[in-house]
């Protein structure tokens, strides 16, 4: 642990929070689609009454185009496949959105490998508002079970949102925001080999069940340099993130390893020959409420530059096999975890550093354990955070809660998961959720 953590680390942590959650879709021509699940590719999609598939849409889609898909249920065409496939890239003050008409609910509903799927370099995509459901329903853990050591089955091993930057087709200046993500077997929302992701505002829940391959509810693996800026670059905020598990051995080592909320993973490419090197951006996740996940609430693996800021782990590590903490370091430099509480499983650790260097945890409220690796100067040890009522998932502080006005004295992090001004006072409140403005 770094103990030279304080006011100079509060007012230089989160400076320069670069990524929009939106932005203009400006270009001399653009066009709005509008898509059904009853829609057909002769159409024109340029009206409600004449709407287009939404894969049509998403093959014809120029630089600042918007798709909006309305009311219905949306399914993969082949048993493989995925719901909608996106290749097409938008530009700097031209993105391709995707979203909801307004008032409208669509489902994206599949049992193939994915729902939606961003690649071939696809960039400058926004994905807004939509509900992405997964084949969980449809399988039962004894299904599951029987095939543990088939890395080839979609219906166990389907992921909800992907964006796959693999094999030099690197995406980048991506907006997944305000989405339902859950019931996939495999990943909620995974980020492979890309670069300037924001990931806010969504509801992660019930993934990474009955996958052979350990995926979590939210993750970025082998992050991918699009430039040298040492800016944050990927962000992780304001998501619900929950009850993301692992009831599958990961078939490369045979053990329940993961089903986390949110990881960071291996952004200094060690694994599986990447000769991207290092990542040299910074990370945020901040603001996100993490409960009753298999594995950890938050925590780097193989990573460097990460700023973990006012979160709310709860309950975490349900997995008996599982016991490293609520948020924590794994073989990481660099790694800054403020401002966050931390409600610990009984007999596990709320915290930990595995073979870290250059790890700061201060400012953060720990609650619930006994076993307290790690202790910051400025960190809280308390039996109740008084929260609203957890049991219901209502994470706010009650009025007379112990992590109300205990974090930094200074922030540039302006708004709470809820929207709320920042600070109340001169004092930022510890964990997700700023009790008052006043």
């Amino acid at each position: 642990m770094n103990p030279n953590s304080g006011q100079a680390l509060a007012d230089s942590l989160i400076s320069q929070i670069t990524a929009p959650i939106s932005g203009d879709n400006t270009t001399a021509i653009t066009k709005t689609y509008y898509v059904s699940p009853t829609g057909s590719d002769k159409n024109t999609g340029l009206s409600e009454s004449s709407p287009l598939t939404l894969q049509k849409a998403a093959d014809i889609t120029n630089p600042g185009d918007t798709v909006l898909i309305m009311d219905g249920v949306y399914k993969n065409a082949s048993a493989t496949g995925q719901v909608v496939l996106i290749t097409r890239s938008g530009g700097p003050d031209a993105w391709i959105t995707y979203k909801a008409y307004p008032g409208h609910f669509p489902k994206l509903q599949h049992n193939g490998w994915n729902g939606i799927l961003i690649r071939n370099g696809a960039s400058y995509i926004e994905v807004n508002g939509l509900e992405v459901i997964g084949n969980n329903a449809n399988i039962t853990l004894k299904d599951a079970q029987l095939q543990k050591d088939n890395k080839s089955n979609p219906l166990t091993n389907g992921n909800c949102i992907i964006v796959n930057g693999a094999k030099n087709s690197n995406s980048h200046h991506i907006r997944i925001i305000n989405n339902k993500v859950h019931d996939c077997g495999g990943g909620g929302i995974g980020i492979t080999q890309a670069d300037y992701v924001n990931i806010e505002g969504n509801e992660v829940f019930n993934n990474a069940w009955y996958s052979v391959y350990g995926n979590s509810g939210i993750s970025t693996y082998q992050n991918w340099r699009f430039d040298d800026s040492q800016e944050y670059k990927m962000i992780i905020r304001n998501n619900k993130v929950y009850n993301n598990r692992q009831y599958i051995p990961w078939i490369n080592v045979g053990k329940i390893t993961d089903g986390n909320g949110i990881i960071i993973d291996d952004s200094r490419n060690t694994q599986n020959g990447s000769t991207l090197g290092a990542y040299t951006g910074r990370t945020l996740v901040a603001n996100n409420i993490v409960f009753n996940n298999g594995g950890s609430g938050i925590h780097t693996y193989f990573s460097d530059h990460v700023d973990i800021v006012n979160n709310t782990a709860y309950l975490n590590n349900q997995s008996p096999e599982i016991k490293d903490g609520q948020i924590f370091a794994n073989n990481s430099s660099d790694v800054k975890i403020l401002n966050n509480i931390l409600y610990a499983m009984p007999g596990k650790n709320v915290n930990s550093i595995w073979k870290s260097t250059d790890v700061t945890y201060d400012y953060n409220l720990y609650a619930n354990s006994s076993i307290i690796p790690v202790k910051g100067n400025n960190d809280i040890i308390i039996d109740d955070p008084l929260f609203v009522d957890a049991l219901k998932g209502d994470f706010r502080l009650q009025s007379t809660s112990p992590a109300i006005k205990k974090g930094f004295e200074s922030t540039s992090l302006k708004t709470d998961f809820a929207g709320k001004s920042r600070p109340s006072g001169s004092r930022h409140d510890i964990g997700a959720y700023q009790y008052s403005n006043e």
